[in-house]
């Protein structure tokens, strides 16, 4: 029997037990609550919240845009671990504030947070507006790597689309069935595999490819000199570009409205403790670079299309092992795109229950606003399906679009929080201008100036704009901005 055999049979195990897992965790819960639904009541527990904050971080692009981008650029994939290890850690005494307000007000979304601040439905649908969009940019990077796992370890009998179809149709059947509890417990059990299969393939490969670490990188070197540092001949990113991009990562990571809103599903202590465990995701990323690091010399550039099929060129071409070998390791890359695809998924449709249609039609029934968001799961699928299946952008282009977008809640999130004087008139034109420079950068010009991350000069521009104007507008009451102070 052919090995893409046993390699679809051990896949199709995998997703089975995944649907099944993320339909049981909804079982007994309210189908019709919006807290059930969006924050799960505000109960979820620490082993729970750490593995769906570190299920969104180990996505496609950790099994195959890192591995490609350390195969193609070097040095320049270790802003992966660097942006994860430093991105959660204003989590510590953001999430504590952010979780107070919104257990006393009842929020459930970015949106709720801002608007309520910043007095301004005009804000809450901008942010959903904006969330939306970049959960699907962030949601098709996903649905990509799911397709590539899929074609690549069935040598084509699965095709493109309907790999990306299997897995992803079971990711939206759960999500819209069971909310945020389908989506954390399946995460659970995504994030135990593909951590295991991460650090087994990683280091197999360095040591059956390159003898070990050591001789890889030295052989490397000698190979490409440059090609393991920022900055000097050779290097494939400039310090500027290397530095503002970690930045970017970094500060905008809590700034996804799907992780934000973790605030307010568990405690305080919860939250701390999260935030002090999560930079171990950050280590756990590093054998998955050392993937892309151990093709050099071995795989011809020209032997893939893109540098993101390296990972399962390498399992199909140089690893030598069985189908079902293939097949554990295509269900470990498959866990990282579904448990990053289910929260961006949920947020998705949340941001766009909450935060587009309410203000526009704040009589909604509670009833309605949960179908609003279990319709909106398919609808933000299919987008991201298409633009999956349609579009050309690569996994690494996705994601750091996706992080030049969402990075311009900073300003308005941290005025909330910090400065009493910040205005909604400061927070929309700031969001505004920064996304714009954002895309002016990622779509129409040809570089940025001295080689900054598109993102961050958006941002750049973002902070200057939500300050004067605040400056120039009639703030919020004394009282509210205080509450949002003090919390």
């Amino acid at each position: 029997m052919s090995d893409w055999v046993f390699a679809l049979f051990a896949m199709l195990v995998y997703l089975a037990f995944a649907f099944v897992l993320g339909l049981l965790a909804g079982r007994k819960r309210s189908f019709w609550s919006v807290s059930e639904y969006a924050v799960a009541d505000r109960g979820l527990g620490l082993i729970v919240i750490w593995f769906m904050m570190g299920g969104t971080v180990f996505s496609a692009f950790s099994f195959l845009g890192g591995p490609g981008m350390a195969f193609s650029q070097g040095a320049a994939a270790f802003f992966v671990p660097a942006y994860v290890a430093l991105g959660i850690l204003p989590w510590y005494l953001m999430g504590p504030k952010v979780g107070r307000i919104g257990a006393r007000k009842n929020f459930f979304t970015m949106g709720d947070f801002l608007g309520d601040r910043y007095q301004s439905k005009s804000l809450t649908v901008i942010v959903g507006v904006i969330s939306v969009l970049a959960f699907i940019q962030y949601l098709t990077l996903q649905i990509k790597g799911m397709a590539f796992i899929f074609s690549i370890l069935t040598d084509g009998v699965i095709p493109y689309w309907l790999g990306a179809l299997l897995a992803y149709g079971i990711v939206i059947a759960y999500v819209a069935t069971s909310g945020v509890r389908g989506a954390a417990w399946s995460d659970v059990l995504q994030g135990a595999l593909m951590l295991i299969v991460a650090w087994t393939v990683g280091y197999y490969l360095v040591y059956a490819l390159q003898g070990g670490p050591s001789e890889m990188f030295r052989s490397i070197n000698e190979a490409q000199p440059g090609f393991l540092t920022i900055g000097h001949e050779g290097s494939m990113m400039s310090p500027m570009a290397y530095s503002t991009v970690i930045l970017i990562s970094g500060l905008g990571f809590m700034m996804w409205p799907h992780l934000f809103t973790k605030s307010y599903t568990t405690t305080e202590k919860r939250i701390k403790l999260t935030t002090l465990a999560f930079p171990i995701f950050g280590v756990f990323m590093v054998p998955v670079l050392f993937i892309g690091f151990s093709a050099i010399g071995v795989v011809s550039p020209d032997a893939i299309d893109s540098p993101d099929q390296i990972l399962p060129h390498l399992i199909t071409n140089e690893l030598g092992a069985n189908g079902w070998v293939y097949g554990l390791i295509g269900a470990g890359a498959l866990a990282a795109a579904m448990s990053s695809s289910d929260a961006i998924t949920h947020g998705g449709s949340v941001s766009l229950g909450r935060d587009v249609v309410l203000p526009l039609k704040p009589d909604m029934t509670e009833r309605t606003q949960v179908w609003i968001m279990r319709l909106g799961v398919i609808a933000i699928g299919a987008a991201a399906y298409w633009l999956a299946i349609f579009g050309a952008a690569g996994i690494i282009a996705l994601l750091v679009g996706a992080y030049g977008s969402i990075a311009q809640f900073v300003p308005s999130v941290y005025g909330a929080l910090i400065w009493r004087r910040a205005t909604k008139s400061g927070a929309i034109a700031g969001l505004i201008v920064g996304i714009a420079v954002n895309y002016y950068y990622q779509i129409i010009a040809d570089s940025t100036p001295l080689e900054m991350n598109a993102g961050f000069v958006g941002l750049l521009c973002n902070i200057v704009v939500f300050v004067v104007v605040s400056l120039m507008t009639p703030q919020v009451p004394r009282a509210l901005a205080d509450e949002y102070k003090n919390a």
